[in-house]
């Protein structure tokens, strides 16, 4: 006579609080506001994360190469930086308090107000030029980039064009007009600063507006392959840029020259491994990986948290 095998008590009671947290899981993801909250938690997260690898990346430059002989501290670029996240989670607390009629009013003075600053941003006398480019404004006690402005009250003016549209976004001319004719002009005067980066940011924001309004397919295509070709004229008639992509391509062929940066970040996330160095253990910090704190976090993160670390941070953006 064979007799049914009873499962463990432990095996029981491990199985229904797996089926108790699922169940719990997708309720949340079921309610209203769990975008919302989730949005929330990951910018969060991302914050947080950012903040101990700021640390972490800059201590070494802050005590070494301080921005002023009496300022030799490890805390020096990481106080910096937390003013600036207090400051950005102040303004999240203000912003999720206004209504969304106030911003709709904004939207419009905030795109004439970005599109002046970036043309003064361009005059010689006035905006601030590093590496080949004049994208700052130096207001006394903090410089600003023009086109981090432009992004924001880009997305502004847009949701509200799209919003006032929708009944006629069917028609071509409608979706288009005069959407992307000030997207050209606001591009179009990124590009002269040059910052093929925050252009290319641009592109992504024009793409993810006219998905979200459920534009036809065959205009993704027809705008790709524009702006695909735009991107590779401009690289293809600015030496810089083709020198930066043939670097991207192979950055061991010079790597004590226009690939540096980049070879040694490879060596930063190669010497990572799975599991990392540890937190505050890496060695590029130490005055090897140029721009460690700031362009190239994401290579310390690598080499201290290893794969695992990459993959959380990439996990939270996704």
């Amino acid at each position: 006579m064979t007799q049914t095998p009873v499962r463990s008590r432990a095996g029981s009671a491990g199985s229904s609080l797996g089926a108790r947290a699922a169940i719990g899981a997708r309720s949340f993801l079921d309610t209203p506001l769990a975008s919302y909250h989730l949005i929330l938690a990951v910018g969060a997260a991302l914050s947080l994360l950012g903040l101990v690898m700021v640390f972490s990346a800059s201590s070494v430059e802050s005590m070494i190469w301080p921005s002023s002989a009496d300022a030799r501290s490890p805390f020096g670029i990481f106080d910096q930086q937390a003013v600036y996240m207090l400051m950005g989670l102040a303004a999240v607390w203000l912003g999720l308090r206004l209504r969304p009629s106030f911003y709709r009013k904004v939207a419009y003075p905030a795109l004439l107000t970005s599109l002046f600053l970036l043309i003064v941003v361009l005059i010689p006398a006035v905006g601030i030029s590093k590496f080949g480019a004049r994208r700052w404004l130096d207001l006394g006690v903090m410089q600003l980039q023009p086109s981090e402005v432009a992004k924001l009250a880009f997305l502004l003016w847009a949701a509200d064009l799209l919003v006032r549209k929708q009944r006629m976004l069917g028609e071509l001319k409608h979706l288009l007009v005069p959407l992307l004719p000030v997207w050209l002009l606001l591009t179009g005067l990124i590009m002269l600063e040059p910052d093929l980066g925050t252009t290319l940011c641009f592109v992504l924001i024009l793409f993810a507006l006219l998905w979200t309004v459920g534009a036809p397919l065959r205009l993704f295509g027809t705008l790709f392959a524009a702006m695909l070709a735009g991107v590779v004229a401009m690289i293809v008639l600015e030496p810089y840029r083709m020198q930066r992509v043939l670097t991207f391509m192979d950055p061991f062929a010079d790597t004590s020259g226009d690939g540096l940066q980049s070879a040694r970040g490879m060596y930063a996330l190669a010497t990572g491994g799975w599991w990392g160095v540890g937190l505050g253990n890496s060695r590029m910090k130490w005055g090897l990986l140029p721009n460690g704190h700031s362009d190239y976090i994401f290579a310390i993160i690598g080499e201290e948290l290893g794969l695992l670390g990459c993959l959380v941070v990439l996990g939270l953006f996704a």
